[in-house]
């Protein structure tokens, strides 16, 4: 039911052309990228917290990782995401398919700074073996977020030896 969601959510907005449904996995980073055939940067993981009892999702890259201190500066208080087995139930998709297309009403959709260097990247599109291609600004129309935020932290280049 999750993909259903999705997909109309991105089809009603003229982007469901753009769903690819693939035959292996894409539940992590990792396995979209290879399946997708781009970098893991170019992932865009929907992370699933809860503000109090609000559930929000923040979509960042997919090499990205919360940074604690950002994330408390930005939201004044602590991240804390969803249990596992509460995410599907909160926010309208399963670990691994989640996405802020066709979340639940009352989900909070942000942007991830780190997502701004990409020209196209690829969200899951509500289970563990869809993506869509997507364009930052067209990510930002149909994600309905609410803004963008910093509260990622990238990974640190690999010196040269």
């Amino acid at each position: 039911m999750s993909f259903e969601t999705a997909k109309a959510s991105l089809t009603a907005q003229g982007f469901g052309d753009r769903i690819r449904v693939l035959e292996q996995s894409s539940a992590t980073v990792a396995l979209a990228a290879e399946a997708l055939g781009c970098r893991s940067e170019e992932i865009a993981k929907s992370l699933s917290f809860l503000q109090g009892d609000k559930p929000v999702i923040i979509v960042a890259c997919g090499t990205a990782r919360i940074d604690n201190r950002k994330y408390k500066d930005r939201f004044h208080m602590k991240a804390k995401m969803i249990p596992s087995d509460q995410v599907e139930a909160l926010t309208g998709h399963a670990p691994g398919g989640v996405t802020p297309f066709g979340a639940k009403p009352g989900v909070e959709i942000w942007l991830d700074e780190s997502l701004r260097r990409f020209e196209t990247i690829y969200p899951a599109c509500g289970s563990g073996n869809t993506a869509v291609r997507l364009s930052i600004p067209e990510l930002e129309a149909a994600s309905h977020a609410s803004g963008w935020v910093d509260v990622c932290k990238l990974p640190e280049p690999e010196s040269a030896v």
